[in-house]
């Protein structure tokens, strides 16, 4: 049983994720109160790591969803099939006027000194509208899947989306599936919905079910409630705060046997020191760091989970693992778009250290 993890060898779907589909307009480095044209990504942190692994690793992966029968819902289905990854959708129709709707995510690029900024619009979003009984569990394990996942941005959507995670975790782990949770702790969505407190209890129940964590040390204090000792960090590179809190996170939920992040300092927009970290059954891991030249930084860390997922997947010793996602999440920064385009062997070639020297 490696990394105490008991990790299906076979399924029909390796990995299967639950989670909102979005779509994102991006302007690139221009401002949106000046952009003329928008580039359309469909994202989604949840199926981000679906479809990297469909894309990229070649694995067999899925996504429950909510979808809307118009134009937008087209599009984004049609982005789905093309990354590979198989649809389990909840289905609902547009009023021609209201909606439901898909949601949008705004998202410029920056440049140099100007940060990057993102808002956005959820209104009336159908994901939100998910409820417990929607999809039919065991009928989608029954075929058998490996990894199961899901997120905190989908649990703060509504106040029947956490149950709707819970309902699947709890299918996921009678089906034999290892399971996984990114926190992604955002404070204005859980304000919608209920609050701090709220979000504690949510998750805490999520939790519960879960093997595998992801998130930094601001998203295990403030979505699970652990304290964290107070390390003075040099700086965002030291993983010494994100270590020095996993004795709390195992007296809370024992459970739990790995936990993962990134670890990224901004100088600016473009230019980023990069590092990746994972507590794997009581044993620290850490990456190398390395210099970025940005093109777009939406989606690094889900393809820092992709990667390392992949690994453990695959039965990679763990610091091959962590390599692998901190590889694939560098990679993921120098494409636009909130998804791969790199390739396995790219992946690989870059996580034991090759260059960008031209390739002939």
């Amino acid at each position: 049983m490696k990394y105490n993890l008991s990790i299906p060898q076979t399924g029909a779907l390796d990995f299967l994720s639950l989670g909102a589909l979005v779509h994102r307009l991006d302007p690139g480095i221009i401002p949106f109160r000046k952009a003329t044209h928008c580039d359309i990504h469909v994202s989604g942190g949840e199926f981000n790591v679906a479809a990297n692994l469909a894309d990229c690793f070649r694995l067999k992966t899925g996504i429950a969803s909510a979808m809307v029968d118009y134009p937008i819902g087209d599009l984004i289905a049609e982005r789905v099939r093309a990354m590979g990854v198989q649809p389990f959708y909840k289905k609902f129709k547009h009023d021609g006027v209201h909606g439901p709707n898909m949601a949008a995510v705004y998202s410029d690029r920056g440049q140099g000194v100007r940060a990057p900024v993102v808002f956005y619009n959820r209104c009336n979003e159908a994901a939100g509208q998910l409820k417990p009984g929607d999809f039919d569990w065991k009928e989608i394990f029954i075929k058998g899947v490996r990894w199961f996942h899901s997120g905190g941005i989908f649990a703060a959507l509504s106040t029947t989306t956490a149950d709707v995670i819970i309902e699947a975790m709890q299918a996921a782990k009678e089906a034999g599936a290892v399971t996984s949770f990114d926190l992604n702790y955002r404070a204005k969505l859980w304000s919608i919905v209920g609050g701090h407190d709220h979000a504690v209890a949510q998750l805490d129940k999520i939790v519960r079910n879960v093997d595998v964590l992801v998130g930094n040390e601001e998203d295990l204090q403030l979505g699970l409630g652990v304290p964290g000792p107070e390390v003075e960090s040099k700086s965002k590179l030291d993983p010494g705060a994100f270590f020095s809190m996993m004795d709390n996170v195992r007296k809370k939920h024992p459970q739990v046997k790995i936990v993962a992040t990134t670890l990224r300092e901004v100088h600016s927009t473009n230019r980023h020191s990069w590092g990746a970290v994972a507590w794997i059954d009581g044993k620290a891991w850490a990456s190398p760091v390395r210099e970025l030249d940005v093109i777009d930084r939406v989606g690094g860390g889900d393809g820092y989970a992709s990667g390392f997922i992949y690994g453990l997947l695959s039965g990679m010793e763990p610091q091959e693992a962590v390599n692998l996602g901190w590889a694939h999440g560098a990679l993921l920064t120098t494409f636009p778009g909130d998804t791969t385009m790199a390739t396995v062997e790219q992946v690989q070639a870059f996580a034991k250290g090759g260059s960008a020297r031209i390739q002939r």
